[in-house]
């Protein structure tokens, strides 16, 4: 098959894809499972290959999968058992209520969270930790995603993060790169957070004006601990009915968040993959806090449906990639796309390439971006002496905010329990409006 024959199928079943996620009409596993195949079909692809496109999309993504089921479980029980309570008790308080506040704190966890260099762990720190206190106060849970998704991409440049590693590894300059990375971020955190101070204005004016026309209620101008106390009280309601079996204690909750903080410890340490560290933790979780086989059940089954919904359609995910990576149809797509360009564009395609950095992350995976399209813009940038740093730099600052493809955004969606379509419709302009102004910065401090 041609390359352009691939490119023209993979942009279909992709379009097709993205398109009615975005419509919210069918399920994601519908969408992701049904066009992938038929479309495989059509382009000529057997069963036998399909089976072995499934083999390997699977294999991208049961990691998350098994993390997820794990993950979502475990915090289920550390939410039943009130652990998260006195943390975002004591946020509200600190926030004092005010959104504004409520970002910034959100900006520096996520922050935090991604020193790691892993996507999945900024989730995974940030959403379960902050969704409480963004309810209690109005706050789209959209918003809460779209920050640390935000933060994730403030910081997924350090030089041990997934970005920078594939880049490294395709020019084989890893320290200068690393250097040039570290340098380049330390400069640009301070303007990022004024950057996202004003988005955080813009937020307030639009919940005031919600405010204004009654459609939530008001809480800058009440009590904080108010908030606070109808919260823990509201909390105790809910959990009610798993608190009567729960072993009860004073010292429970300390046993409790030392488990979490061990299981977190051990991902932020890389002494054991998220999965087992999940896996371990529930496994550790369900006999301290309740003594016989039943109540453990019963808190099994009472998480379970959600962390099996998203788990399926992490794999349902990993059908889709499957078929338009092991086809060929992804780097025939990017090669494709970098081919249009015309002649006189080669001087300068590296930075038409970063400036539509944000809509090539939402049809592309990150190895295709990093080893499809990256090498190509690269080669062509030298030829014309653009320096191979600079290609890097700015390919880095165009992307890395909204990859659809990425199991790890599919992951904090199912945390932050919104729908992908709405989410992307509600982030795709201010992802790719920080981006360009990152682009401009970038020029401004001379990154590149």
């Amino acid at each position: 098959m041609s390359e352009a024959y691939l490119a023209f199928f993979g942009f279909l079943i992709i379009f097709a894809v993205i398109a009615f996620l975005m419509w919210g009409k069918i399920h994601p596993i519908v969408a992701m499972v049904i066009i992938p195949v038929i479309g495989a079909l059509i382009a000529g692809f057997g069963f036998d290959e399909l089976r072995e496109f499934f083999s390997g999309g699977t294999d991208q993504v049961i990691n998350v999968a098994i993390m997820f089921i794990f993950a979502i479980i475990f915090f289920g029980i550390m939410n039943d058992v009130g652990l998260f309570n006195p943390i975002i008790k004591n946020l509200i308080i600190l926030t004092r209520g005010n959104v504004i506040i409520v970002c910034i704190v959100t900006i520096i966890v996520g922050a935090i969270a991604t020193l790691t260099g892993l996507g999945r762990t900024t989730y995974l720190l940030t959403i379960p930790a902050l969704i409480g206190l963004y309810k209690q106060l109005n706050m789209s849970p959209m918003l809460l995603l779209m920050l640390a998704t935000f933060s994730l991409g403030f910081m997924n440049v350090v030089p041990w993060g997934g970005p920078v590693g594939r880049i490294a590894r395709c020019l084989g300059m890893i320290t200068r790169l690393n250097y040039g990375t570290r340098l380049s971020r330390g400069k640009s955190e301070r303007y990022s957070l004024r950057l996202a101070l004003r988005l955080f204005v813009e937020r307030k004016k639009r919940i005031k004006r919600r405010i204004d026309n009654g459609e939530i209620q008001n809480t800058q101008n009440i009590d904080s601990r108010e908030i606070a106390d109808d919260f823990i009280k509201q909390q105790k309601e809910n959990q009610e009915s798993s608190n009567e079996k729960r072993v009860k204690h004073p010292a429970m909750i300390w046993m409790n968040a030392l488990l979490l903080v061990g299981v977190l410890l051990s991902m932020l340490l890389d002494i054991l993959p998220p999965a087992m560290a999940f896996m371990i933790g529930l496994a550790i979780a369900l006999p301290l806090n309740y003594r016989t086989v039943d109540d453990q059940m019963g808190r099994i089954r009472a998480h379970a449906p959600a962390a099996l919904m998203m788990a399926s359609i992490i794999l349902a995910a990993g059908l889709f990639l499957g078929v338009i990576t092991d086809s060929g149809m992804l780097d025939a797509l990017a090669l494709s796309i970098v081919g249009v360009m015309p002649d006189a564009i080669g001087p300068y395609l590296h930075i038409v390439v970063a400036f539509f950095g944000i809509p090539l992350d939402i049809i592309m995976s990150t190895d295709a971006y990093y080893y499809g399209i990256f090498p190509v813009v690269e080669s062509v940038a030298s030829s014309f002496g653009v320096p191979s740093e600079s290609t890097a730099f700015m390919l880095l600052i165009g992307s890395t905010f909204s990859q659809v493809l990425s199991p790890a955004l599919w992951l904090g969606v199912g945390l932050a329990g919104v729908q992908i379509g709405r989410f992307m419709k509600y982030a795709f302009f201010w992802f790719w409006g920080f981006a360009i102004i990152g682009l401009i910065f970038g020029f401004i401090i001379g990154v590149y």
